[in-house]
């Protein structure tokens, strides 16, 4: 998505060579290959780790760092390593993201009219904001100190982690839509007054 508004704004005239069927379909097969190796990847070493400590998991579904908490040998550490790959593909991505959204940001404050700024960011925006509650979310659940984990601490944020960013999406995407923001702002302030 943000290749897509990177040449959507940076690239108009190029779009439909740039972004074509074929791109589209390389793309999504990319990502899809991508998701089906990791998880294939990860699914076939956790099954190989021995578990000494019980199988019982203090979450809602099996994470792999949890699965690892029950793990008794050192054959933990493929699945370490396999997370550190997966680590450097996810940073790949983000950082490919970034780059894309510094170049948009650059691209769209050139723009001199601001209903060409305030039309390119409302492009752009609903895609940033799933994108960064999504990275928010995860990396609070995976690098929280251990000083505040507890375990209805990791419950609680691990199903705000896989729940709150798809949950929040088609609410995000629509806020373009001038109907849902009356709407919206005709709730909060009402609200507000009732209060």
């Amino acid at each position: 998505m943000s290749y897509d508004r990177y040449v959507a704004i940076c690239k108009p005239l190029h779009y439909g060579t740039l972004l074509g069927s074929r791109a589209c379909v390389h793309m999504a097969a990319a990502a899809w290959a991508a998701g089906f190796l990791t998880a294939l990847l990860h699914t076939a070493n956790t099954f190989s780790l021995p578990l000494c400590k019980g199988n019982a998991l203090g979450q809602f579904f099996c994470e792999i760092p949890q699965i690892l908490k029950l793990s008794c040998s050192h054959s933990y550490l493929r699945e370490v390593w396999l997370l550190v790959v997966s680590v450097c593909l996810t940073s790949g991505c983000f950082v490919f993201i970034v780059l894309s959204y510094v170049q948009i940001f650059r691209a769209v404050l050139r723009i001199p009219s601001e209903q060409g700024r305030h039309k390119a960011f409302s492009t752009c925006l609903p895609h940033l904001g799933v994108v960064s509650l999504f990275v928010s979310t995860g990396v609070f659940a995976y690098l929280k100190p251990p000083s505040i984990s507890s375990p209805s601490l990791g419950l609680v944020v691990s199903v705000l982690y896989s729940a709150l960013p798809p949950a929040v999406n088609p609410f995000i995407y629509s806020m373009r839509n001038q109907e849902l923001k009356d709407a919206l702002w005709k709730l909060m302030t009402g609200f507000h007054l009732n209060l």
